[in-house]
C-alpha cells in the first residue's frame, strides 16, 4: 500500500488532499503541531481513516522522527504560517515556518530516506510585483510581503535539494484555490460568510480593503488532484496551478451578493485598515504546462464556486444560530 505523510493536514488543501488519497488506497498519515486547542474540523470525519503524529515544522528532531516512524512513499509539506497580513505582523515567525521549515524537512527527507517523493506547496504570491502577465513557470519572482519571501525561499530550496541531492522533489505555485473550508480570515470566505451572515439578519455590513485587487481563483478540491499528480510524473519538475482567468474581489462581491438577491453597494464598507503595505495587484495563472504535462486543468468557474461557498456558509451559519432564509435581509 502506498503511503503518503501529509503536513497541514488540519487545513484545507490537507483535508482534500487526505481525502483523495484515502480514495486511491493510501495509507495516510498526517503530521500535526502540538497544541493546547486541537483544531481538527475539517479532517473530523476522516479521523478514524488517518493516523496523526506531533511534530513541528520548528524542531528538526521532531521531523527526523516522524518521517523516520512513517516512512512515507510520498511528503506533501502543506503546513506554513500562511495568512499574508499575519506575516507583517510577525515576519520572522513566518520566515522559520514558512521558509526554514521546508529545509529542515527536506533535510529529514535526505537524512531518512532520499526516495521519498516530496511536495512543496509554493504560492502565487512569490510572483508579487508582476514581471509579466500571465505567470508561468519562468516567470522571475518579485514578492511583496514577508509570506511571499518565505516562500521563495521554500521554493528554491527545494530546488537546491532536488538539484544537490537528487530527491524527487517538486514544487506547485498554486494560484488563490477556495473552497468552503477555506480559513475565515481569508478574503473571500471573509465574503460568502458575511453575506450568509446578512442574508440571515445576523451582521449589518461587511468591511473590505482593496476590492480592486484581481487574482486566479480557483477550487481547493481539485487542486488538491493536481498535486498528486506531480508526485506521479516520470520526472520532478515544477508547475504552476491555475485557472487562467482573473477576478476582482469587487467580482467576488457581487457574485456573492447576486446568489442571495443583495446588492453589495447597501452593505460593503471600506476599511483603509486592510490595506496592505505593499499590495499585490493582479495574479494570472498561465497554467498550460500543467494541461501538457499532467493533464491537469481546473473545471470550476469563479462563480460557481463563490456560490457553492455561499451556499455552504448559509447552511451552516443556519444549523449555528438558527436562524431561516426569509427572515433576515432582502430586497
Amino acid at each position: 500500500m502506498t503511503k503518503a505523510l501529509i503536513t497541514g493536514i488540519t487545513g484545507q488543501d490537507g483535508s482534500y488532499l487526505a481525502e483523495l488519497l484515502l480514495e486511491k488506497g493510501y495509507e495516510v498519515h498526517g503530521m500535526v503541531r502540538r497544541s493546547s486547542t486541537e483544531t481538527f474540523e475539517r479532517i473530523a470525519h476522516l479521523r478514524d481513516r488517518v493516523t496523526l503524529h506531533q511534530a513541528d515544522l520548528l524542531d528538526q528532531s521532531s521531523l527526523v522522527e516522524v518521517v523516520r516512524t512513517t516512512r512515507p512513499t510520498e511528503l506533501y509539506n502543506l503546513a506554513a504560517q500562511s495568512f499574508v497580513p499575519t506575516s507583517w505582523l510577525q515576519p520572522s515567525l513566518t520566515g522559520e515556518f514558512t521558509a526554514l521549515g521546508v529545509t529542515r524537512l527536506l533535510d529529514a527527507v535526505r537524512q531518512v530516506d532520499p526516495e521519498i517523493r516530496f511536495y512543496q506547496a509554493s504560492s502565487s504570491e512569490m510572483f508579487g510585483l508582476v514581471q509579466e502577465t500571465p505567470q508561468n513557470e519562468t516567470t522571475p519572482f518579485y514578492p511583496r510581503s514577508p509570506y511571499a519571501v518565505a516562500k521563495v525561499y521554500g521554493h528554491w530550496i527545494t530546488v537546491n535539494y532536488r538539484e544537490s541531492y537528487g530527491l524527487f522533489a517538486v514544487s506547485g505555485i498554486l494560484f488563490n484555490h477556495e473552497s468552503p473550508r477555506r480559513g475565515r480570515e481569508f478574503v473571500t470566505r471573509k465574503i460568502t460568510e458575511s453575506v450568509a451572515r446578512i442574508k440571515l439578519g445576523l451582521q449589518d455590513d461587511l468591511l473590505m480593503g482593496n476590492v480592486d485587487a484581481k487574482r486566479d481563483w480557483g477550487y481547493a478540491k481539485e487542486y488538491v488532484e493536481a498535486m498528486w499528480r506531480m508526485l506521479q510524473a516520470p520526472k520532478a519538475s515544477d508547475f504552476v496551478i491555475g485557472t487562467g482567468i482573473a477576478h476582482s474581489v469587487r467580482d467576488c462581491l457581487e457574485y456573492a451578493f447576486d446568489h442571495v438577491g443583495l446588492d453589495p453597494d447597501d452593505f460593503v464598507k471600506t476599511d483603509p485598515a486592510l490595506i496592505r503595505p505593499a499590495e499585490v495587484d493582479t495574479l494570472l495563472a498561465d497554467p498550460r504546462k500543467a494541461a501538457s504535462e499532467l493533464g491537469w486543468k481546473a473545471n470550476t468557474t469563479f462563480r460557481q464556486l463563490v456560490e457553492l461557498m455561499v451556499e455552504a456558509d448559509l447552511e451552516q451559519q443556519e444549523r449555528v444560530s438558527g436562524a431561516r432564509r426569509g427572515q433576515g435581509n432582502a430586497r
